[in-house]
Formats: C-alpha cells, sequence, structure tokens
C-alpha cells in the first residue's frame, strides 16, 4: 500500500466518524467505532484489492462493526434528537411555519424505509454529497438524489396531510 496506515487515518478519519455518526446518532459510540474500524483495517489491509475508493471500504468495515454492535446489543435504530441540527436546512421549506418542530420531522423521517432514511441521514447530518453516497451504499448517484428528493417530498406530503 502506498499510504502508510498514519496518513490513511488522517485523510479518512473524519469521514468515517462522520458516516458512523449518520448510522449510530451517538457521538461515543461513533468515537469508538471509528477506532476500532481502522484497527480492523490495519489487521485486514491485504484484503484491500483497490477496485474501489479507499474510504468506501473503510466504511464498509465501519457498517459492518456498527450492524455487529447492533446485534450486540439488541437496539432499535434510535436517533437522539441532539443530532438533527441540520434538518432546519434540510427542510426549510416544510418547517416554513412553525407549526412543526425538529421532533415532527424527526418523527416522520423515521417512518420512510430503510434506504431512504439512510440516505437522508447521510446528506442531512453527515453532509455526504450525492455521489459518495451512492459509492456508500453502492447505489448511482442519480438514484441517491432521487431517493432523497422523493423522501423530502414524502415529509412535507405527510405535513400536509396533517394539517387538513
Amino acid at each position: 500500500m502506498q499510504q502508510n496506515m498514519e496518513e490513511v487515518y488522517a485523510n479518512y478519519s473524519k469521514q468515517v466518524y462522520k458516516y458512523l455518526f449518520c448510522l449510530t446518532h451517538n457521538r461515543n459510540l461513533a468515537e469508538d467505532l471509528t477506532q476500532e474500524t481502522f484497527y480492523i483495517a490495519v489487521k485486514e489491509i491485504n484484503k484491500f484489492r483497490g477496485n474501489c475508493k479507499l474510504y468506501v471500504w473503510l466504511c464498509q468495515i465501519a457498517k459492518h462493526l456498527y450492524y455487529k454492535e447492533l446485534k450486540k446489543q439488541k437496539k432499535l435504530n434510535v436517533v437522539s434528537i441532539d443530532t438533527l441540527e441540520n434538518f432546519n436546512m434540510l427542510l426549510n421549506n416544510t418547517a416554513e411555519n412553525d407549526s412543526i418542530t425538529r421532533l415532527d420531522i424527526y418523527k416522520k423521517i423515521n417512518t420512510l424505509e430503510k434506504k431512504t432514511r439512510e440516505i437522508i441521514y447521510l446528506r442531512a447530518i453527515g453532509n455526504f454529497s450525492f455521489k459518495e453516497i451512492g459509492e456508500l451504499l453502492n447505489i448511482s448517484e442519480t438514484l441517491a438524489r432521487v431517493t432523497f428528493y422523493r423522501g423530502k417530498l414524502k415529509i412535507k406530503e405527510v405535513n400536509c396531510n396533517e394539517e387538513k
């Protein structure tokens, strides 16, 4: 490998952390899993074939660790309200009247199907580009963009239906 692991960590630890934070919505768990991700990467570096970007491979390791952690804790995918700082940006038109709160938006996002929810979290909380989301989820950039847009419409639609 051309880069040593210290350089890899310096270059990609923030991206891996952001990805894990989007999944876990827990700063401490995301930090722990980030460290474990790089520990496994060091041990398994000979398995990296180079057929994807290095950060995508790292995020795949991170995702598997997260799922392993979920099985261990037998938890549902629950998100803390503290992680919703960027939802006003995401749904600026939805929250134009003050009748909808961040908690309402969050509840509506959790009614979406898993893939749509994951894309919304990656985009809104993790600030990942649609291209990066596509690479992380093994879908096209266009599909990531369309799924995000449709998810926003569904949330707005739910809000409009509740007001009637």
